[in-house]
């Protein structure tokens, strides 16, 4: 792919390495299967995805949901979008959960 036709998305997976740092490698498994057209590198809690402009951010948000939701991590945690003025992308973070204690 030349640079002309592609865009990078970073996604932060620091709070589920956290959890299990297995789960950030079957990430990566499970991305490079569902989207052979991406590149993926690794730089410590980022993951930096080069992909076409063609393909939407959707696309990859889609793919974070369905992985959360096969390793049953659906519950725990959710994929948020942010944007930034260096780059854009998705940070797995832990859902907030809130505890109603009844009398």
């Amino acid at each position: 792919m030349s640079e002309v036709d592609t865009k990078e998305i970073i996604i932060n997976v620091k709070e589920l390495s956290i959890e299990k740092e297995q789960y950030v490698d079957d990430l990566l498994r499970f991305l490079e299967e569902q989207l052979p057209q991406i590149e993926l590198n690794r730089n410590g809690n980022e993951l930096e995805i080069v992909m076409p402009l063609k393909l939407s951010k959707r696309a990859i948000k889609l793919r974070l949901k369905k992985f959360l939701y096969r390793k049953n991590l659906n519950e725990k945690y959710r994929p948020i979008s942010y944007n930034t003025s260096e780059n854009q992308g998705y940070m797995i973070k832990e859902k907030k959960v809130l505890e109603l204690t009844y009398y």
